[in-house]
């Protein structure tokens, strides 16, 4: 820090001395013309002195911002001419460019960027990413100052080395034109006798130039990815969608609303996984069991405890007329009346523009398109468990129909998985009657959230009468005296037995990736459909979304991630959109549930990015124990000293209809002093919200100044 200071006072002594003993009156354009003749002779006497002088005083005056490298441009074309005036003036300019980029990178750069470094970071993003480029382009245009320039890209994460060739070469056009233009000093009124109108508009093409070289090298690129395959002359559809789940969907739903033409092919059922076997029919258990689990426990809320009689067919039944109910929501029928046709079927891409149908009904159909969105989701993980196969499992898909037809729930239950899919199982047949071990092979359950999220969840489940193993790993299968076995080595190393009915594997999710003719076309599919910001793969006209593409497998992300598809997909030669990710909100519905959205306090410290916790329990909140649900918390991470909102944090009962207003509030920019001051109804659980920023309200509030406000107050009584 003394370092910074010492070099920043130095700095500022040599601008004031410049000022102060009137140099910059030798740097303006009638100063260099009364120099010009001394200048003269010195370059005939000591051409090299003065070549190193003028040098290290252009380096100086580059270096330290002054104004007058323009005049001094000038004065050295004047001195030498356009060749060795040239050479002089592009490395001493660039030299000194690179000293002040330098600086300012030392002095002010680690400050900055802690400051702001969040908002910052799509901008050092980008600056990795393309910054030679924009560089470059800058350079070109001389209508930008350039020790701006060298400041700005001081405080981004470019290189020095680019930074250095960069500006050598970007700035050479425009010292071509000053260095000539010397020649003529003495015939110069003015600076406006170089940068005519005419001048300026060919530097501004100059700047155009590079994106125009983008946008060639990126067509150069696309058809080199394109050789050795024939484009259709014409297409049959604007866009295909392969696979009807949430991306799908809503990809073709957006196709059909700008009046695309669009064909949407789903080999099975219409909704995809979500309302099938995943989010729907695991919500509707979920539900049954809590009301169950409260009926068990009535006298929480005065009324006599009793267990109810359970049929599970018709809990089964239930959740499928649940989904029945939703369906319409996703059919056929409503999707053609918006426009989009639906073929049922298999679909295989032939080659980048054309597609291949196996109908369900038989024989086969193909269709080119201008552009495919590849949609087909993600299907359980199962692991490499030896005996797995004999003794038989079921996954979150299959579990509906293997136990739709069983008068109870299974007896003896493994639930494979501490994730949330695992959790939200595990809680739900336990308080449906069915004994529940669940093996988690890491430390802890929800190992995405912070530790003490899932001690808690521990907690409540255990309270159902889960049996939670974790540092558990699944050894094999086996089955001994006709019954069905898991061996597994336990937190100690030592092997045990657990003997089970029924195991469902909830290990997690991976892409459907084979079969779309993917492989053949090159398409990286190692563990994900490998795409670029736009949700491209190496075909830009083929693109990918929802589970099958990642990062995050939730429904909502899907749908998100359908329009950028989408639009891209049929707008992409004109605009295009990254697809944004900056605020994810997910929720895990145990009970109670738990919700979060931005960063958790673990990910914070492991980023080593700095944050205020603001926290409040739930269990103080007046709704809360009206409902004799006062358990819980919901905890608040914020930028030091301010109230911006890094990420949020919420267990306790409907945390995920909580956690909205703080999405909103990430995706808007609003802080905790704008919920503070919103008003929230009472009693409702959504007060929580507002409780938690008043918590960090009373931890920033000036108590420097209450003393005064009692002498105010005291004089006021007098």
């Amino acid at each position: 820090m003394k370092t910074k200071l010492l070099l920043l006072t130095l700095v500022v002594i040599a601008i004031a001395g410049f000022f102060l003993a009137e140099i910059d009156q030798y740097f303006s354009l009638a100063g260099a013309r009364s120099l010009q003749n001394d200048v003269l002779i010195w370059r005939a006497d000591q051409p090299l002195a003065l070549a190193a002088l003028l040098f290290v005083v252009y380096v100086a005056i580059a270096a330290l911002s002054l104004p007058g490298a323009a005049v001094m441009t000038l004065l050295v074309g004047a001195s030498f001419g356009l060749g060795w005036g040239l050479l002089i003036v592009s490395f001493a300019s660039s030299i000194g460019a690179t000293l002040a980029f330098l600086m300012t990178r030392y002095i002010l750069r680690d400050s900055v960027q802690a400051r702001f470094g969040e908002r910052l970071q799509t901008v050092n993003d980008g600056v990795e990413r393309d910054g030679m480029f924009y560089l470059f382009s800058l350079r070109l245009v001389p209508v930008f100052p350039f020790f701006l320039i060298n400041m700005l890209m001081g405080l981004t994460p470019i290189k020095t080395r680019q930074f250095y060739w960069v500006s050598q070469l970007g700035m050479l056009p425009g010292t071509v034109v000053f260095v000539n233009a010397g020649s003529q000093l003495s015939e110069l009124t003015s600076l406006s006798g170089i940068l005519s109108p005419t001048l300026l508009a060919s530097f501004v093409l100059l700047g155009i130039f590079p994106f125009i070289a983008k946008w060639l090298l990126a067509l150069i690129k696309a058809r080199r990815v394109y050789a050795g395959w024939q484009r259709p002359a014409k297409f049959d559809r604007n866009l295909i969608v392969i696979g009807a789940g949430a991306a799908g969907l809503v990809s073709a739903y957006i196709g059909a609303a700008v009046k695309a033409k669009v064909t949407l092919i789903e080999a099975h059922k219409m909704g995809g996984d979500c309302l099938n076997y995943g989010c729907v029919p695991s919500k509707a258990l979920i539900k049954t069991a809590k009301v169950h689990n409260q009926q068990r426990h009535g006298d929480v809320y005065g009324l006599e405890p009793h267990a109810p009689a359970l049929d599970f067919r018709k809990v089964m039944a239930r959740i499928k007329a649940i989904i029945a109910q939703i369906e319409p929501h996703d059919s056929i029928a409503r999707y053609t009346d918006l426009g989009v046709e639906v073929i049922a079927g298999y679909a295989k891409l032939v080659d980048p523009w054309t597609v291949e149908i196996a109908l369900n009904n038989g024989g086969t159909q193909r269709l080119s398109a201008r552009s495919v969105i590849i949609a087909a989701g993600a299907q359980p993980a199962i692991p490499p468990l030896p005996g797995l196969d004999e003794v038989g499992y079921l996954t979150s898909d299959t579990l509906w129909d293997a136990l739709a037809n069983q008068v109870e729930p299974p007896k003896r239950l493994v639930v494979l998985g501490g994730g949330p899919i695992g959790c939200e199982l595990a809680q739900a047949f336990a308080r449906l009657g069915s004994g529940v071990t669940q093996v988690e092979m890491l430390p802890r359950v929800m190992i995405r959230e912070d530790d003490e999220v899932s001690v808690a969840v521990t907690a409540s489940l255990t309270a159902d009468g889960v049996a939670v193993l974790t540092n558990t790993k699944a050894l094999r299968c086996e089955q001994a005296d006709g019954q069905k076995q898991l061996i597994i080595r336990n937190a100690l190393g030592d092997e045990e037995t657990i003997v089970f009915d029924t195991l469902i594997c909830a290990v997690g999710r991976s892409a459907r990736l084979t079969g779309y003719g993917l492989e053949a076309l090159g398409i990286d599919t190692e563990r994900t459909v490998k795409t670029n910001d736009y949700l491209e793969t190496i075909f830009p006209n083929i693109l990918a979304a929802g589970d099958v593409a990642g990062p995050y497998q939730f429904t909502h992300v899907a749908a998100h991630q359908a329009w950028y598809a989408a639009v891209n997909g049929l707008f992409g030669s004109f605009k295009k959109f990254k697809a944004d990710y900056s605020v994810i909100p997910w929720v895990t519905y145990v009970d109670p549930e738990v919700a979060r959205v931005g960063l958790s306090e673990a990910e914070a410290k492991e980023q080593g990015i700095p944050y205020e916790v603001s926290r409040y329990g739930i269990d103080d909140l007046d709704r809360a124990i009206c409902d004799s649900q006062a358990e819980g918390f919901i905890k608040v991470l914020t930028v030091p000293g301010k109230d911006r909102i890094l990420g949020v944090t919420i267990m306790g009962a409907q945390a995920g209809e909580l956690l909205a207003e703080y999405v909103l509030a990430m995706k808007h920019g609003l802080g905790l002093k704008k919920i503070l001051g919103t008003i929230h109804s009472y009693p409702s659980m959504a007060e929580a919200n507002k409780y938690v920023a008043g918590e960090w309200g009373k931890s920033h509030a000036p108590e420097w100044a209450y003393k005064y406000l009692v002498a105010f107050h005291r004089w006021r009584r007098s």
